[in-house]
């Protein structure tokens, strides 16, 4: 007996792929999306290659998971081989107020814009799977079979911003991030891969010039080249991904930075585009989190920490690297009022805390 055959999937005529193409982006727009765009979904070999080279030097530091799938990292078909077609969307996050405006409060802590308000990775993966299902019961209506897609926001084995680039969405600027004509440097970006042959977009081109900017902002020198970044001395990286003592070399510079750093997308003269009236509510920023007093963070225990932080993607680096950079941030702020509770820190059950406790008071009292 012959077992049954799979059902037939339709090719699409360019006509109605072209017409569910165009009503695709309309219902991306209008889930909330401000930028959405096509890509093929080959794999790029210079992508790749740069990728790897990268890995090699090192420069993505404690990031094992960058390494350990780097071949899926190199193309959406070494992810999934099925897929023809990526849609690339863009959600911006762009403030309303300049990020660097809480330098010269040193008593303040700064936490970078994108982590201000709710976990960008639930709200986007949320509208990214509504227009995932969307496309699948089109495609069926259109009676081109059982379609399959796969989503993703950040957390998979995806390389978002070369993608976001060829589906035409901006270009990947000096500081390596995402650069729009319309957004600035301001955009979560997420992605549908999908098994439908949809008609790429051009690919953006670069347009950053002559500007250094951002490779000038860096507090670090963390760009040894334009459009190279070297995570290892990103602060970014040392406050979120890294996980023990911060080098000392890099702990003046940090200033009051406890959560990211926006200083080099922050300088990019295209930011002055960027509409700061935002359609997601989940991206509006926590009252508490927009200038917080090192004092209420250095007196957190776990507790307090997850309460605070509920549904917040600094939830995620946990209680104690989180006061390890408030203590950093401590030891830097000049202010003798936080002495006593950085003398408590000393004491602390986790030796990286008790640490950068130490360090924080030996700099508070060198400067009082």
């Amino acid at each position: 007996m012959t077992a049954p055959s799979a059902p037939k999937v339709k090719a699409p005529s360019p006509d109605s792929l072209a017409a569910l193409q165009d009503r695709l982006r309309e219902e991306a727009l209008r889930l909330g999306f401000d930028a959405v765009g096509f890509a093929a979904a080959e794999d790029d070999p210079a992508t790749g290659a740069r990728l790897h080279a990268w890995i090699g030097e090192g420069m993505h530091g404690e990031m094992g998971w960058m390494e350990s799938r780097a071949h899926q990292r190199q193309g959406p078909q070494s992810l999934w081989p099925d897929a023809q077609s990526v849609i690339a969307l863009g959600a911006s996050y762009a403030p309303s107020t300049d990020p660097l405006t809480l330098e010269d409060e040193p008593d303040r802590a700064r936490i970078s814009v994108y982590a201000q308000g709710r976990d960008y990775h639930d709200a986007v993966k949320k509208k990214l799977k509504a227009l995932a299902r969307w496309l699948v019961a089109e495609a069926a209506k259109a009676e081109l079979g059982e379609r399959q897609v796969k989503v993703f926001v950040d957390t998979a084995p995806v390389m978002e911003k070369p993608l976001g680039q060829k589906a035409g969405l901006g270009w990947q600027g000096k500081h390596t991030n995402l650069v729009s004509r319309a957004h600035g440097s301001w955009l979560f970006l997420g992605a549908v891969y999908s098994d439908l042959p949809f008609v790429p977009d051009a690919e953006h081109t670069d347009r950053c010039g002559s500007c250094d900017e951002c490779q000038r902002a860096c507090p670090t020198d963390a760009f040894p080249a334009p459009y190279r970044l070297d995570a290892r001395r990103c602060i970014s990286y040392l406050t979120i991904e890294h996980a023990g003592p911060i080098p000392e070399e890099f702990r003046v510079a940090m200033g009051n930075r406890i959560y990211g750093c926006d200083d080099c997308l922050a300088v990019c003269p295209w930011n002055k585009f960027a509409d700061t009236a935002h359609r997601w509510k989940e991206f509006l920023p926590r009252a508490e989190l927009v200038a917080p007093r090192l004092a209420e963070f250095l007196a957190l225990d776990d507790a307090g920490f997850r309460s605070l932080f509920s549904g917040s993607p600094i939830k995620r680096i946990g209680r104690n690297r989180f006061v390890r950079n408030c203590l950093i941030a401590a030891g830097n702020s000049g202010e003798d009022g936080l002495l006593d509770q950085v003398g408590v820190l000393r004491e602390d059950p986790d030796p990286v805390v008790a640490e950068a406790a130490e360090w924080a008071a030996a700099r508070l009292t060198a400067t009082t």
